[in-house]
């Protein structure tokens, strides 16, 4: 039996809602002051995860900070309450750890974490990217449109998940822009597409003016704030928002009935698995960061995989290869816990022709 362990936290205080209603009546500051004298905690154990090679239980390992406490907290405070979480899934018996949300986002993305535990780490990157463009791409040929004619808009580009996304989304659309806060590094990696690829490559650092004339758009900010609104989007757009929290507003789902919003890598997960911890997502489905955690397990290897800002893209090849080997498959589309349906996404075509041929965009 493979044994692994996943890292999860609270997003938000309202995440903290979900566990207890009573907690809507304790002031905020109570709420995170009682957080950060918590220690880390097995939150359940996950049983049932099999596939054709080999079987695993693992555990989720709760790290009792919000994604506000994350950023805004001593970087030293919170490395230590990441690396006690691991230890706690150490101790369970895991042989490898996956960083959840934030806690592969501080400090240096994972690589000091590994350094202070005895089991391999992850921050599941590697999955996530291969499957945002696998699902981007499906998307927008459900929506019609012809990757090698559109014009892409990645939204922190020189992160981690972002600098990946672009590197493999280049080589099949003709245009991409790159948008991020901080120009230098914007500028290399344009540098180094345009050397690579031969598609036509622009940076910004004005978020809303670059969705007005994007096809499509991958959204993968650590922004504790909602970036994306209904007015960004010209009709018929594809959005794929990998960030949590989100990037886009819930009001562009709303608003928008012209516009297709869809959040990265839902996965199937093979076997008979029970996470024994409701987040938010169907029975025997996940995200494709813990998904990844389970496909080194199942693949036994133990190993450091997906850590540090800049992703391998050989390795978000590997981890594809791994994912079919071991029957994990995407999961259809989502989007703020609802399912897309395939006739939703026709509406939503059908509306963009309609607005297009109208307004003459």
């Amino acid at each position: 039996m493979e044994k692994f362990a996943f890292i999860l936290h609270p997003l938000t205080l309202e995440d903290m809602q979900h566990l207890s209603p009573i907690m809507k009546y304790i002031p905020d500051s109570i709420i995170e002051a009682c957080l950060k004298m918590k220690k880390p905690f097995k939150v359940s154990h996950i049983t049932g995860v099999k596939s054709p090679y080999a079987e695993a239980e693992g555990w989720f390992i709760g790290c009792p900070l919000t994604a506000k406490q994350m950023v805004e907290l001593p970087e030293e405070f919170v490395m230590d309450r990441i690396i006690e979480s691991g230890k706690v899934a150490q101790e369970l018996g895991a042989k490898i750890v996956g960083l959840g949300a934030f806690t592969s986002i501080v400090g240096d993305a994972g690589i000091t974490v590994a350094k202070n535990l005895d089991i391999a780490v992850t921050s599941g990157n590697s999955y996530t990217v291969a499957t945002a463009i696998q699902g981007t791409k499906e998307a927008a040929r459900m929506m019609g449109k012809s990757l090698q004619d559109c014009r892409a808009v990645v939204v922190g580009a020189t992160g981690s998940i972002g600098a990946a996304s672009v590197r493999l989304l280049a080589k099949e659309v003709k245009h991409i822009t790159l948008v991020a806060r901080h120009r230098g590094p914007l500028e290399e990696l344009a540098q180094e597409l345009i050397k690579n690829n031969s598609c036509e490559v622009e940076v910004s650092q004005d978020i809303h003016a670059s969705l007005k004339e994007a096809d499509i758009v991958i959204t993968v900010t650590s922004a504790l704030d909602f970036l994306i609104e209904p007015k960004d989007l010209r009709p018929g757009t594809v959005v794929c928002d990998v960030a949590r929290p989100r990037n886009v507003s819930r009001e562009v789902s709303l608003q928008r009935n012209d516009v297709l919003v869809i959040e990265g890598g839902i996965i199937n997960v093979p076997g008979n698995v029970d996470f024994h911890f409701n987040f938010g997502f169907p029975p025997k489905t996940s995200y494709a960061c813990m998904s990844e955690t389970m496909i080194l397990a199942l693949d036994g290897r133990y190993e450091n995989f997906s850590l540090g800002r800049n992703l391998d893209i050989n390795k978000v090849n590997l981890i594809s290869q791994l994912a079919d080997k071991h029957h994990f498959k995407m999961s259809g589309f989502r989007n703020f816990e609802r399912a897309v349906s395939s006739e939703h996404i026709e509406e939503v075509r059908h509306n963009a022709q309609l607005a297009l041929a109208i307004h003459g965009f």
